[in-house]
């Protein structure tokens, strides 16, 4: 088999196109054992949490995704409740497999066999927010003749691969005929929409590629690899999908940045990671791109330098502060080992909890599968992450600096620059997070749980996608507009003995005639003070420095105290006490929100009319004891 470029070569057919591979059989496709060989390893503390809901599932209703909340998204755009059936639905699959894995009991392959045979039975696989049957045929459910390839199709696709790699022989003897229908399903479903319209948006033809394109071309990949026959088709899907990928890669930045931010990192470059260390394995090596290729490597520290400390992130665009604990923190791990990046790896072993599961059913069952096969991930140990002392990542133009390496204690400070077109964007320009011993304080809000309109027209309607409610400037009465001429530009790191900085224009995010200048300085002083520094030229009347802040706020005139989040030490922040300034609180009633800052945020907006700078001090209480 050789690699189809199609006229396309990127950085990795470069490594990969003259190097012929042959495919390993189906049956032996896959990095893990087959039914036989899971018994004895899989490990306890993962496996009893997941066996005692696989066990509560038993004899209760499946999650049944309805035609009704399908149709939701077209009504009043709800999605979440459709998507939540199937979620679960999916979820409660992946318990029954690992549960019949580790028991002879047939009732949890009966139970196997069912979650089975009702995703057969699922007129749609696709997720109706994405489904273009509205748009192709004015039908507000999904037309089964003329599937949509989406990021839903593609995971039920693998997951009903890696049920029967893991368990097919067992399906087999007790429901003969059923790997039959799974083969036919995600024939018809994905592999021959996959084949035959290579227009899909996701694939990146036009050179915009995100992160649906490695997440279903990884899930096209385990498709193809066990449900495929030896045959000429097989080796044309999989090297459909590895050029695919190969246009993902060649838009991975040299830093390895994600635009989408460290929650997108998931479920977009570690699924190219996941993907290419599955082609590996299936070409047994002759395919193995990962350590040759300089923006993945890069890419694998993306999550650390991502840190802000415990379970909080630097949260750009559509990504939540907090994201969710149980990340698959062992694919990371395995892509650090395999390009020897050690401070990646630690930050990985750092999630590590001493009997605490080592994965769950939550990231999905090939996820899940890997985990318990890898046994490098399982013998790790608690170890503490690398937390760097200053990151700049100059293609997002990200900057984080922190009092001192290895320690989230202190205050840490943030500065975007960046574009207003970036994937999943939010107007934030310029914006500042500080974070007082890891937990953030002055914030970006994130986002709240996704609508119709959230990828409509009427995106920039939905206030935490505003740059009002983000902690940049409201300019001469303005707020940025989207779009990706409304940017940054001429970023300068400074660093002397005494500070870390990044200086840089933002005036360009803001309307034509707003302002002549505003440069942006965030700067971290060796004292652990943060100093936010605007100068600007010619801005006009009802101009403001805008902060959203996260915690107990009281305020007066030149001065706020913000008791954070988590026990977090107290800030103060000051600014000049005759520049005017108001309070505005929002209520927060979106759990995506709410679960992550409480019930309200903060935004101080600071005036600055009749003047030609701002500068604001952010610095932790101290006992007067403790003060140089």
């Amino acid at each position: 088999m050789l690699w189809n470029t199609e006229g396309f070569v990127g950085p990795l057919a470069a490594v990969c196109a003259d190097v012929p591979a042959r495919l390993r059989p189906p049956a032996v496709a896959l990095p893990v054992p087959t039914a036989s060989g899971w018994r004895a390893r899989l490990p306890a503390e993962t496996v009893a949490p997941i066996l005692d809901r696989a066990r509560a599932d038993r004899g209760t209703p499946w999650p049944q995704p309805l035609a009704s909340a399908a149709a939701r998204v077209h009504r009043d755009g709800d999605r979440d409740g459709y998507e939540q059936q199937v979620f679960a639905r999916q979820r409660r699959l992946s318990r029954a497999v690992i549960a019949a894995l580790t028991d002879d009991d047939s009732r949890y392959l009966d139970e196997v066999a069912d979650g089975v045979w009702l995703l057969c039975e699922q007129s749609t696989w696709c997720w109706p927010a994405h489904d273009d049957t509205f748009r192709r045929h004015g039908c507000v459910l999904a037309t089964v003749t003329d599937p949509f390839l989406d990021l839903g199709a593609g995971e039920v696709a693998g997951q009903l691969a890696w049920v029967d790699y893991v368990l097919g022989a067992r399906l087999d003897e007790h429901y003969p005929g059923m790997r039959s229908r799974i083969r036919h399903e995600v024939r018809t479903r994905v592999l021959a929409p996959f084949l035959q319209r290579r227009d899909w948006h996701w694939i990146g033809l036009d050179g915009h590629v995100h992160n649906w394109n490695p997440w279903i071309h990884g899930n096209v990949l385990v498709a193809a690899l066990v449900l495929c026959d030896e045959t000429t088709e097989r080796d044309q899907i999989v090297s459909l999908a590895a050029q695919g990928l190969d246009r993902y890669v060649a838009a991975l930045p040299a830093d390895g940045a994600i635009d989408e931010g460290y929650a997108y990192w998931w479920n977009g470059a570690c699924r190219a990671l996941e993907a290419l260390d599955l082609l590996a394995f299936a070409t047994d090596g002759a395919w193995d791109p990962v350590p040759s290729v300089p923006a993945l490597r890069e890419t694998i520290a993306f999550p650390h330098r991502s840190h802000l400390g415990g379970p909080w992130y630097v949260n750009l665009a559509d990504g939540p502060a907090r994201p969710p604990a149980d990340q698959p923190w062992h694919a990371l791990h395995r892509a650090a080992r395999a390009v020897g990046d050690d401070d990646a790896r630690r930050h990985a072993a750092a999630q590590r909890a001493d009997g605490a599961p080592a994965a769950t059913e939550n990231a999905g069952l090939g996820r899940l599968l890997r985990a318990l096969a890898d046994d490098a991930w399982l013998a790790e140990t608690p170890e503490t992450g690398p937390l760097p002392a200053e990151v700049w990542l100059p293609s997002t133009q990200v900057w984080l600096a922190r009092e001192r390496s290895g320690s989230a204690a202190g205050l840490t400070v943030v500065l975007k620059g960046g574009h207003n077109d970036e994937n999943h964007n939010h107007n934030d320009v310029g914006s500042v997070i500080v974070a007082s011993d890891g937990v953030p304080v002055i914030v970006d809000a994130g986002r709240p749980t996704y609508t119709a309109q959230t990828f409509g027209p009427d995106r920039y309607e939905i206030w935490t996608m505003q740059s009002d409610w983000h902690s940049v400037p409201r300019v001469a009465g303005n707020a940025q507009p989207p779009g990706a001429a409304f940017a940054a530009s001429d970023p300068r790191i400074v660093r002397t003995d005494e500070m870390s900085a990044l200086d840089i224009e933002i005036g360009g995010a803001y309307p034509t005639g707003s302002v002549r200048s505003w440069r942006r300085r965030a700067e971290l002083r060796r004292s652990g003070d943060v100093v936010i520094d605007d100068r600007w030229d010619a801005a006009g009347t009802g101009t403001e420095v805008r902060l959203l802040l996260a915690g107990a706020v009281t305020a007066g005139a030149g001065w706020a105290r913000v008791s954070p989040l988590a026990g977090a030490t107290p800030v103060r922040i000051t600014w000049p006490a005759d520049a005017s300034h108001a309070i505005a609180v929002r209520e927060l009633d979106d759990p995506m929100l709410s679960e992550v800052w409480g019930p309200r945020l903060t935004r101080l907006a600071v005036g600055t009319d009749g003047r030609s700078g701002l500068r604001v001090t952010v610095e932790q209480e101290r006992n007067e004891d403790e003060r140089p």
